[in-house]
């Protein structure tokens, strides 16, 4: 740690700082704990630096701000962090999005723990910025086309269909049995109510 703090005190002033200083970033991120002080002391002595946009380049960086940032309860600057990161690894980083987001509604109702439901309650409401994913969110919605077949066939036939007629749909629209199977359920679910 304090060859790291020497060293960039030594840079501070290098329009790049060196890759034997962003490796060494990386690795003390790595090996220290989440919470404890050493990570706060060298998070805070990375991001107070002038070149701080090099430093997140490394995903491990990247955590350690972000884990620092939800220990202290500063959601909106982890968010804003990972907005601006240049680190590769986009899927981790839209699950340190996603954690982002759990941790504030766990805070919001004093609980150490979320449902599924819950989780994706919040991965809809908060889902993660374009710079995250340059290619888009999945979409899981089926299309017009295939919806609208469904829909004929539950008006027409039936909204509970049998085993033999499941998979013949699927078959027919290319999806799997389970996915045909969980429509109609969700279906049935939405006429109820």
């Amino acid at each position: 740690m304090k060859q790291f703090m020497a060293m960039l005190k030594k840079n501070e002033n290098e329009h790049r700082p060196p890759a034997k200083l962003l490796n060494l970033a990386g690795q003390l991120c790595q090996e220290l704990q989440s919470s404890s002080p050493s990570l706060e002391k060298l998070v805070e002595a990375m991001m107070g630096c002038k070149n701080r946009s090099y430093f997140l380049t490394n995903i491990h960086v990247v955590r350690a701000c972000v884990s620092v940032h939800i220990h202290k309860g500063q959601h909106d600057a982890a968010c804003r962090l990972l907005e601006c990161c240049k680190a590769e690894e986009k899927e981790e980083l839209v699950q340190l999005w996603h954690e982002i987001h759990y941790r504030r509604v766990m805070e919001k109702h004093q609980t150490d723990f979320l449902t599924p439901l819950q989780r994706f309650r919040c991965r809809k409401r908060n889902p993660p910025p374009i710079s995250l994913c340059p290619e888009g969110l999945k979409n899981r919605n089926y299309s017009e086309e295939i919806r609208q077949r469904l829909h004929r066939f539950a008006a027409e036939v039936t909204a509970n269909p049998d085993k033999k007629q499941r998979e013949g749909l699927a078959r027919d629209m290319n999806l799997q049995p389970t996915q045909v199977y969980n429509w109609f359920a969700n279906y049935r679910r939405r006429q109820k109510s």
